[in-house]
């Protein structure tokens, strides 16, 4: 009996891990101690950066709000799950609704009692991006293009809590943001290509369901067309360093995506492409250090115009 009771203990442990998505917070807190050290503020050492006590506490509390979010939208997405993610499905059943909740509320209080060391306008920032994601996952998840266009601010909002803590405004900074923000709308756009059956049968009107698939593909096709401008302005008009390997790079990929878009009919391939973009995504988080490797040891000068 006891062995069973640790079984299921051990299940729902992997199951709330499965919710939370916990493989990617990791990256999350990474991006964000990367994009401080190399982009907000190059000027300092790395260790500096790292030590500081009100940035740990804002990307802590980031990487919280973040596992929050992701428990409400599996809460809301519980039934088209079943369809467009079974096995996934399975294992997040062995927590109960109740308990997703629960942790939810949980982690959102704790977030807020630490941002108070921070700043009532921190607790203001990530009270209105809480707010938010529940609005995205109860409301806003199902409303044509508004939906794909916010999940994707979601998921850069984070970085802004750092922007604005630096106080730094710099245009390299919207640059990088610009290039982000295309690939996570791209991805959102083959989301919904792959979850075409979920979403019709839950009542989520995306792009594909409404106009059809051959529509959704223009506007893939036109969003990643876009990214050449943020590339352009990055690698010709900024210094970035060697992270222009990782955007040229990109570009070949991005066209390799575009033909396979193009070729793709099933969920498998769509599923293909969403996890190329989430390659480049992940790979771009480590890239950063390819602006400059020396501000590690000796911190540099912020990047100006050539």
């Amino acid at each position: 009996m006891t062995t069973r009771k640790n079984k299921l203990f051990f299940l729902k442990i992997i199951s709330l891990f499965s919710v939370v998505r916990g493989y990617n917070i990791p990256i999350i807190i990474l991006a964000q101690y990367l994009s401080a050290i190399f982009i907000l503020s190059p000027e300092k050492r790395a260790l500096e950066v790292i030590l500081d006590f009100n940035l740990f506490i804002i990307v802590l509390s980031s990487s919280i709000t973040i596992a929050s979010g992701y428990i409400i939208n599996n809460f809301y997405d519980s039934k088209k799950d079943i369809i467009n993610r079974p096995n996934k499905s399975m294992l997040d059943r062995f927590v109960s609704q109740k308990t997703k909740l629960s942790v939810y509320f949980i982690l959102n209080f704790i977030a807020t009692i630490l941002l108070f060391f921070v700043s009532w306008r921190a607790v203001l920032f990530f009270s209105v991006y809480i707010f938010s994601i529940w609005f995205y996952s109860h409301k806003i998840k199902k409303v044509v293009v508004i939906g794909n266009l916010m999940a994707a601010i979601m998921a850069i909002l984070p970085f802004f809590a750092i922007l604005l803590y630096y106080k730094n405004l710099y245009e390299v900074i919207f640059g990088h943001a610009s290039f982000l923000f295309l690939l996570l709308l791209v991805r959102e756009m083959i989301k919904d290509l792959e979850n075409i059956k979920g979403d019709l049968a839950n009542g989520y009107n995306t792009i594909p369901i409404l106009y059809g698939e051959t529509t959704a593909k223009k506007i893939i096709t036109l969003l990643t067309i876009l990214t050449l401008f943020p590339i352009y302005i990055l690698i010709d008009i900024f210094d970035v360093g060697y992270m222009d390997i990782y955007f040229y790079s990109c570009l070949i990929i991005l066209i390799f995506l575009l033909l396979k878009l193009w070729k793709s009919e099933t969920k498998a391939d769509y599923l293909f492409l969403h996890n190329t973009l989430k390659f480049l995504i992940v790979t771009g988080v480590f890239s950063i250090i390819l602006i400059d490797p020396s501000v590690i040891l000796n911190g540099k000068k912020l990047l100006t115009l050539y």
